[in-house]
């Protein structure tokens, strides 16, 4: 290993901030530790859904490479978007303390509309099959739109409509001499904006959204889960069952060496326990991003509880169980859960959204 520790990474403004938590407990170990910034094929193709990218791990691949031709001494990732399947020369060397697992709906405004209190037919958008199986099978009144882009860029989609509308009123007052007053110029206004909202001013999205919903972990990372401009809610966990390894990173590493480095620095036992049950899970029932399957482990003490929910993309069908599996053998107990599951109709419904979407493509 050189003197220099190089840490592969998106350049997302989340995935830096990442990459920075693991910088900083490197840094611990009086290592030198830079970053590598690395451009994904999931960055490049904005305009699609990550099912319909075709392929798991649209933002892992390239940032892995790095570290198999030497380029980087390791990689950080959202342990969500990871393949199941690695290639043999890598391995998860590291995997800090999870973050909050779950999803919440984010509303344009501060004190916003819970799940229930939504109109009916309200579009609410996000880029996740899960996600939107989910919301049907609550709220199978609801407009579930496409939903891409940075954490950043979806908030922004969000609050635009309602920005601009309020940007065009008090401009409109100003040059015609309205009855509307207002208590400041529209260059008053817009200097009091925050820098997210100066951002949402400037999108044009093709689709005005009611509500979005977001994994917590990203909004807390990028400091927007209290943000004053949005109101957020917890989505209760039971009926919106997380991705496998939701709120997690993973560090890879190609050599023994860096390997020990990076889990002496931070490995964090429980959540490898659980994000290790979750994505076994998820491999043995191999949905991959191209089937609604959520998956979200909790270590409590001998046990592993475990709750896991596959659906049908419009939400009408359902697999759904919970289980306390044993925490001395919890991989093997993980495969054996899948294969009831399996027995039971997962494998169907798997095998139906795998069909609609086109399946994995290479």
């Amino acid at each position: 290993m050189s003197e220099t520790f190089t840490l592969a990474t998106r350049s997302s403004d989340l995935a830096l901030r990442q990459a920075e938590r693991v910088r900083s407990a490197l840094s611990t170990r009086r290592l030198d530790v830079e970053l590598l910034h690395v451009q994904t094929q999931g960055d490049q193709v904005r305009d699609e859904l990550i099912s319909e990218l075709g392929m798991t791990g649209a933002f892992v691949r390239a940032v892995d490479e790095r570290v198999m031709d030497g380029e980087a001494d390791a990689a950080v990732h959202s342990m969500k978007d990871m393949p199941t399947e690695q290639p043999p020369e890598l391995s998860v060397a590291g995997v800090p303390e999870r973050a909050p697992a779950g999803d919440v709906l984010v509303t344009p405004e501060e004190n916003g509309n819970g799940l229930d209190d939504l109109l009916v037919g309200a579009t609410v958008g996000t880029g996740s099959l899960r996600r939107q199986a989910q919301l049907l099978a609550t709220r199978p009144d609801l407009e579930v739109a496409p939903l891409r882009g940075n954490v950043d860029t979806r908030v922004q989609k969000l609050l635009a409509p309602t920005l601009q509308a309020e940007h065009e009123r008090r401009t409109e007052a100003e040059d015609d001499d309205s009855d509307e007053e207002f208590d400041r110029t529209p260059d008053e206004w817009f200097d009091d904006l925050t820098e997210l909202e100066r951002g949402a001013l400037e999108r044009t999205p093709d689709t005005e959204y009611d509500a979005i919903v977001l994994a917590e972990a990203g909004l807390r990372r990028l400091d927007l889960y209290d943000h004053p401009a949005v109101g957020t809610q917890r989505l209760p966990r039971s009926e919106f069952v997380p991705a496998p390894g939701q709120g997690a990173l993973a560090v890879t590493t190609a050599t023994p060496e860096t390997r020990e480095t990076v889990r002496s620095a931070f490995d964090h036992a429980p959540t490898r326990v659980t994000t290790t049950v979750e994505r076994t899970l998820l491999a043995e029932l191999g949905g991959g991003c191209v089937a609604p399957i959520g998956v979200h482990a909790l270590l409590q003490g001998e046990h592993v509880s475990v709750r896991v929910r596959v659906l049908s993309t419009d939400g009408d069908e359902e697999i759904a169980e919970s289980r306390d599996l044993s925490a001395e053998r919890h991989a093997e107990a993980a495969r054996e859960f899948a294969a009831d599951l399996r027995e039971r109709g997962a494998a169907e419904l798997i095998a139906a959204a795998r069909e609609e979407t086109g399946g994995d493509r290479p």
